[in-house]
């Protein structure tokens, strides 16, 4: 089928907007979508003096506005998903996504669950999981904005059986569009259609003052655009310029989406073990937290040829925490124990132990902790796995060990955050594309946690480490560039035996992105019930 992502501007004047919808509506028919999706709140910039001037702007169902969308799509005969405020009966005012079938039916809605920033004071959360609507080319999920950039709705959509989830954007963030939005179709192997606003966010007779309030440049305050089509292996098959309204469209066979292996054979979703992802689904704690870690520490990739070599160039260069792929010879703890002598400097790695894959802790000492792989998978002939994820306190913060392929399951990190790790080390080998370039930058962008991946050589390593420049109303150290939450990258060439990078344990706890928005405690964790059961 062919499908459309399109990008416009909307303001104040519900009127013009309408007309933009249709306007938009009719350049992707003429270009064969049978399936269009709008930005999100179509209706009137998230801009709003208070509660009820929000409830005012909103639509209401059935309206004029809503039906001339209806009308539109039964015009031409296409699936019309769009997202507008709504004024509910019950009092409540919702950011929704509304889908509507070629017949001009609404068969499909599903209110916001994660709001942004001042969307807290005019909006009301979603108090259910939006549905799973069945079409004649598949399996559909509906969501919006914020909730792309935590894992928690994306997830649950495709383990009940979204095929191509449909997002609506209304975000200033250019990390939008380089890592939330493909990798929600990588980490789950579906179809992702994304369409984001272009042109100014917010009123431009305030644009000055809240660029002053949000120390964030007023060029800056714009929707980002780059809105997207991507396959289930995070490729973008398509892509609209950062400016300036636009059509994408992509022919996409959505029953590709059904295929959840790895390549060597192992589902990822039959893999699963929602009963270790419990504390996702556990109300965030108000008190009892751990004390955030050191500011910054040196970690590093050692996988020389020579590791006696390696171990002591790392150590060096001051490495505190040194990460060795996976699957090491059974000798290797007790020489990295040897080579740490004098040190305070700990080491990750991992081995097979009997019919176990686990990752070790190593210091002076030897082995200080264990972390036994958690999900199956067909590479490895094991059959003893991990009953949960283990912490280990250092000097300078919490570490997780995450061992192989559970690098894979977004829920593991989700869960080293809500234990308040710092760090994790990943000693793994990436056997997919995006595991690197979009997986493990998403699990320390959505989580706040510095990440430490070392694969063999011949395979791409690297450091994902945190900034300060994160949370919007304080000042930023360096310029602001779009991009929030991605993490510091440093990549280590597939040939380079020994790198080293600055980590900082200390960000972790640094967590709100925008005033009423926390990135782990604001996940719906009343709604998960697909991931834990």
């Amino acid at each position: 089928m062919r499908v459309a992502a399109v990008q416009f501007e909307a303001g104040q004047d519900v009127a013009a907007n309408l007309a933009t919808c249709l306007r938009m509506i009719d350049a992707a028919a003429a270009e064969g979508a049978e399936l269009v999706v709008l930005p999100e709140f179509c209706n009137h910039l998230s801009w709003y003096d208070d509660r009820e001037h929000a409830r005012r702007m909103a639509c209401r169902e059935g309206d004029d506005f809503l039906t001339a969308i209806a009308a539109k799509a039964r015009e031409h005969s296409v699936y019309v998903k769009i997202n507008v405020t709504l004024a509910r009966g019950d009092g409540r005012t919702t950011g929704t996504n509304l889908l509507f079938d070629p017949a001009g039916d609404l068969i499909g809605q599903s209110d916001k669950q994660t709001l942004m920033g001042s969307e807290n004071d005019h909006l009301h959360r979603g108090s259910e999981t939006g549905p799973i609507v069945r079409t004649p080319f598949g399996a559909l999920g509906m969501y919006a904005c914020m909730e792309g950039v935590a894992p928690e709705v994306t997830r649950g959509l495709a383990v009940r059986g979204a095929e191509l989830l449909l997002n609506s954007l209304n975000s200033f963030a250019t990390d939008e569009a380089s890592l939330h939005i493909p990798v929600r179709a990588a980490e789950n192997k579906v179809w992702v259609v994304a369409a984001n606003k272009v042109g100014p966010l917010l009123p431009a007779e305030h644009l000055g003052t809240i660029s002053a309030g949000l120390k964030v440049p007023a060029e800056w305050l714009h929707g980002a655009g780059e809105s997207q089509i991507v396959a289930p292996d995070g490729t973008v098959v398509a892509k609209g310029p950062r400016t300036g309204e636009a059509v994408v469209v992509a022919d996409i066979d959505v029953t590709t989406a059904r295929d959840k292996r790895r390549p060597d054979g192992t589902d990822v979703f039959a893999a699963r073990r929602p009963a270790l992802y419990a504390p996702i689904g556990q109300q965030p704690a108000t008190n009892g937290r751990r004390p955030a870690g050191e500011e910054k520490i040196t970690a590093a990739v050692v996988r020389a040829g020579d590791l006696t070599a390696g171990v002591r160039r790392a150590l060096a260069a001051g490495a505190q925490l040194l990460v060795l792929p996976e699957l090491q010879d059974a000798a290797t703890p007790g020489i990295l124990s040897e080579l740490l002598a004098g040190t305070e400097a700990v080491a990750v790695t991992s081995v097979l132990d009997g019919d176990a894959h686990v990752g070790l802790v190593v210091t002076a000492a030897g082995i200080v902790g264990r972390q036994p792989q958690l999900h199956a998978v067909q590479r490895i002939a094991t059959s003893r796995l991990g009953d949960r994820l283990e912490t280990f306190d250092l000097p300078w913060g919490r570490l997780v060990v995450v061992v192989g392929d559970d690098a894979v399951y977004p829920e593991v990190f989700r869960v080293a955050t809500i234990l308040d790790a710092d760090v994790v080390a990943v000693p793994f080998t990436p056997a997919e594309d995006w595991e690197v370039r979009l997986g493990l930058p998403e699990r320390a962008a959505e989580n706040r946690l510095n990440i430490v991946a070392a694969a063999p050589l011949g395979k791409a390593s690297a450091f994902y480490a945190l900034s300060p420049d994160f949370t919007l109303w304080t000042q930023w150290e360096g310029p602001f560039t779009g991009r929030i939450s991605h993490p510091v990258t440093t990549l280590v060439e597939p040939d380079q035996e020994v790198a080293t990078a600055e980590l900082t344990p200390a960000q972790s706890r640094n967590r709100l992105v925008s005033r009423g928005t926390d990135l782990v405690d604001g996940r719906p964790w009343q709604l998960v019930e697909a991931l834990i059961r």
